[in-house]
This record gives structure tokens, C-alpha cells and sequence, in this order.
């Protein structure tokens, strides 16, 4: 999306008036504040333009105008400047993701911090002990009542068996093919990459091995994805969004911490933000779970001798301030993983119940 100079610095204008305030913003105020020198009739007119884009809205109780998703989308895409973090938010930070520190501690602090610097509700996603083994092998028994039994066998020679529940019958053949399949493509891979490749969809050229790798990656992935846990998530200062009245709302805020107490939706967000690294924003529906609809996520994948291993990030208003909030959710990954790479030793980290 194309916008002149003069539409972008009114888009930008407004919405960072809006993310301070909390308040529609109307045409009188944006060409004070705008910096232009610009009639309000003049200024009404881009925002008609802005709002025939999406970028703008006006809600029913105010003739001023508010962001849309998509607004902030831009905003955040093309016109936002990230604040350098000050220097006492940055030693604040390091006085507690220092290496000395427990690697359970390392997480729990990490959260807190984030929910404290940023104001809002801070997450981490534990590193999973299984995450940094190498997939060995892997075996599909049909039981009855469509239910398959999946052997997972890890580099270190742990075994774990779980049932799944399949879409159709599989004959013994195709399930023997589909594992070799599996075992073949990700034999000596570490866990991560196998979930994240089988979040990825697979193309082949030949529609038997196509079939063959359908069953192998519907399968293999229900059942790592069945082994996701609670505990793995670290939640702080979910309190903070009562402070916002967008989502003062009694029964907003009590799905956003059903949503905070059962944590399998937020950590396949999370789990989507390892696939790369960098800051990841999704705004509103970006996200894809209707809770957090009228908030925003930003989370950073953080590494472990130099593999990444978890998430982290933040949870508020689709009108948190991100300028300072991207900085803060990337430095903290930065920090958390150069002090977990120090001191994670073998069988340091319990929390993952493995």
C-alpha cells in the first residue's frame, strides 16, 4: 500500500496520538499536532481517503477517528521508528537475566521483567529438553478403532509412546511406508526442526509419495503436538491489561485468562515465532484465536549455544506502544539466550517435566 508524504505523517500522527491517549482523535487536533500546515477541512479529506483504505475508522460515539488493524499494520511495517532501550531499563535487565542465575530462575525472571518494563503481560515458552534431542526414529501400529500407536524414538534413547486418534483406516503397509518415509527425511534432526517442518506444508511431484507423506506428517504431528504441556509457558503480569479500558470489559478479561490459564493456544503462537528469528508482531486477528482479538502479540525467539529453543514476548492492546515495546521483547531475548547458553547445564532445567 502507497500513501504520500502528507497521508503518512497524518496515519502515523493519529495513531500515535492514539496509542497515547486512548482517545478517537479528531481532524482540529491532527492538523495541530501533524506539524503541517494544513487546513482541518484539508485534514478531514485524507482521512476520508485513510478510511476508504481500511486504515482508519470512525467509531459511532465520536467524529474523531481511531486505527485499524490494518492501520496499525502499516504503521508498524513502514513508519514506525523503535526506541533504543535507556540505560537503566537496559541494567535492570542484565542485573536479572545474568548467567550466574538458575536456568529456571533465567525463565521466571524473564517473564516478570517483560510484564514489568513493558506494562503489560510478560511470556516465555520454557526450552523443552526433548526440543534440543535429535529424532532417531519413529513407528506406526494400527490398534483398533482407527487408533494408532506412535513409538517415538529420540537420539539419546529415549522412547515415547503416545495414541492417536486417525482420520481413516491405514492398512499395515501404508503406515510401514509412511514411517520409513519419516525416518529417512528426519532421522538425526533435531526435535525443533522436525515441528517446525512439519508445521510447513510439503510439496512432491509424485502423487503415491505425496500420499505416503500426508499420513506420515498428519500423524507424527498430532502426536508431538499432543505432548504440549502448561507448564511449559510462563505467564506474569497478566493484571496489567485490567489498566487498559479497551479491555476492561469483564467478559474480555475473562477469556484473555482462561485463554493465560490454559496456554495450548499461546504456545502454538509461540511455537510459529521460532520458525525464523527476529521480532514478530501479530496485531488483532493476525494472530488467529478470536480472544486475542483486540490485542497485540510480539514475541522473539531466544537461542541456547547458538540453537534457538523458545519464545518470548509480550501480550496487550492493539495500541501498546510498540516503538518501545520491540525493543524491549528483543533485547530481553538477547539477554535470556546469552545467559542461558552460560550456565544450562544437563539436567539443570526440570520445569519442562520431562
Amino acid at each position: 500500500m502507497t500513501l504520500d508524504a502528507r497521508a503518512e505523517i497524518l496515519l502515523k500522527t493519529l495513531i500515535e496520538r492514539y496509542i497515547a491517549e486512548g482517545q478517537p482523535v479528531g481532524s482540529r487536533t491532527l492538523a495541530r499536532q501533524a506539524g503541517l500546515d494544513l487546513s482541518s477541512a484539508t485534514v478531514r479529506n485524507v482521512m476520508s481517503d485513510l478510511e476508504e483504505m481500511g486504515l482508519v475508522r470512525s467509531p459511532h460515539t465520536s467524529a474523531g477517528r481511531v486505527p485499524t488493524e490494518r492501520g496499525y499494520r502499516v504503521f508498524v511495517d513502514t513508519l514506525l521508528k523503535v526506541k533504543p532501550l535507556n540505560v537503566n531499563e537496559l541494567h535492570k535487565l542484565e542485573k536479572e537475566l545474568h548467567a550466574d542465575h538458575d536456568p529456571q530462575h533465567l525463565i521466571e525472571n524473564a517473564s516478570h521483567m517483560l510484564s514489568e518494563v513493558c506494562k503489560l503481560a510478560g511470556i516465555v515458552m520454557m526450552p523443552r529438553r526433548e526440543e534440543q534431542l535429535a529424532f532417531r526414529h519413529i513407528d506406526f501400529v494400527n490398534l483398533s478403532g482407527r487408533r494408532v500407536l506412535v513409538i517415538l524414538v529420540t537420539q539419546d534413547g529415549q522412547v515415547h509412546n503416545r495414541i492417536i486418534q486417525a482420520e481413516r483406516d491405514y492398512s499395515p503397509a501404508e503406515l510401514v511406508q509412511s514411517a520409513n518415509y519419516f525416518n529417512e527425511t528426519y532421522s538425526g534432526t533435531s526435535m525443533s526442526d522436525v515441528k517446525r517442518a512439519l508445521l510447513q506444508e510439503i510439496q512432491q511431484a509424485s502423487d503415491d509419495m505425496q500420499r505416503i507423506m500426508q499420513v506420515a506428517v498428519s500423524m507424527a504431528r498430532e502426536a508431538l503436538a499432543s505432548e504440549e504441556q502448561t507448564d511449559e509457558l510462563v505467564v506474569s503480569g497478566e493484571s496489567n491489561l485490567m489498566d487498559f479500558p479497551e479491555l476492561g470489559d469483564v467478559r474480555k478479561l475473562r477469556k484473555l485468562f482462561d485463554a493465560f490459564n490454559a496456554k495450548r493456544d499461546l504456545l502454538h503462537l509461540l511455537d510459529q515465532s521460532m520458525r525464523g528469528p527476529g521480532v514478530k508482531i501479530f496485531i488483532g486477528q493476525e494472530s488467529g484465536y478470536d480472544v486475542l482479538a483486540d490485542c497485540s502479540v510480539v514475541t522473539a525467539p531466544y537461542s541456547a549455544d547458538g540453537r534457538i529453543v523458545g519464545t518470548l514476548g509480550v501480550i496487550g492492546p492493539t495500541r501498546m506502544s510498540y516503538e518501545q515495546v520491540i525493543s524491549i521483547v528483543d533485547i530481553t531475548a538477547r539477554l535470556l539466550g546469552g545467559a542461558l547458553s552460560s550456565s544450562e547445564r544437563p539436567g539443570r532445567l526440570e520445569s519442562s517435566g520431562r
